[in-house]
């Protein structure tokens, strides 16, 4: 590669990054603006909001990045006329044909970038979202719990004043029938969700605990700063996930699993030939 054509490439795929960053931007905040009620109707993170909505910016990557060039070519030529290094070049021998060959180069460049989002990247990506989405969907009080309403699991009976960020609840009533010797009620001032490998907890702040025992006249009241409430029997078993052709590799499009439900949709049985 000569040096005009280095100069050529450069400038051709810094103004593409500046395009393709500048126009996935613009694009992923319209975007993200729909996935918005995470925060403010689910009780998610931030991190959990930009996680969930980051993960689709290579998809749009891959899509602009063919429009992107285009317009890198564009404002390269634009630049090269007005400063006439165009009649420069021409004038030292470069001809038509041979002047075409930098844009080439960055073409091949973007081509490889564009494929490897496209059969890789982009692809993981999405089934990482599938399965955030499954999680998020999957959580109970995430989608039961709202503010200001009494939920009933059974014989477990929680209400909740409202949400803030960071998954933090705050006006928490529990009453616990589960179990028929006693009955527990608990009031607390704000709690979260913790989950690890022995199950998933409540963990209230704040609050005072009355165990009424059967026989006993008398309930036992007992205050506390941190109390841990089990809530792994509630938690919804994540199902397996079904991936769709997007969200596949390409060795699984070219043998998937004989099992897989949405190869079965598209394969006909022998008795239908």
């Amino acid at each position: 590669m000569s040096a005009i054509d280095g100069y050529i490439v450069r400038t051709t795929l810094v103004a593409f990054l500046l395009i393709l960053v500048s126009l996935t931007g613009v694009i992923w905040i319209t975007q993200a603006l729909r996935g918005i009620d995470l925060m403010t109707g689910q009780g998610q993170s931030i991190l959990v909001f930009l996680g969930v909505t980051g993960l689709a910016i290579p998809l749009l990557a891959m899509i602009i990045a063919p429009i992107a060039l285009l317009i890198a070519v564009m404002h390269t030529l634009n630049r090269l006329a007005t400063d006439s290094e165009i009649i420069v070049m021409n004038a030292a021998g470069l001809s038509p044909g041979r002047f075409l060959r930098p844009f080439m180069y960055a073409t091949c460049v973007v081509s490889l970038l564009v494929a490897f989002l496209s059969i890789y990247f982009a692809p993981e990506c999405l089934r990482a979202l599938r399965r955030w989405q499954t999680e998020i969907g999957a959580d109970v009080l995430t989608n039961i719990l709202r503010p200001g309403e009494f939920q009933k699991l059974g014989p477990l009976t929680i209400r909740i004043q409202g949400r803030q960020p960071g998954g933090l609840l705050v006006g928490i009533f529990i009453d616990d029938q589960r179990n028929p010797a006693e009955r527990i009620d608990i009031l607390a001032d704000r709690g979260t969700v913790q989950k690890n490998e022995r199950g998933s907890f409540l963990i209230l702040q704040d609050g005072n605990l009355q165990r009424f025992e059967t026989g006993k006249k008398d309930p036992a009241l007992v205050a506390f700063n941190s109390y841990a409430f089990d809530l792994s029997q509630f938690s919804n078993v994540v199902q397996s996930v079904t991936y769709g052709p997007r969200e596949r590799s390409i060795g699984d499009l070219m043998s998937p699993p004989p099992d897989d439900p949405i190869n079965s949709r598209f394969v006909r049985s022998p008795a239908c030939h």
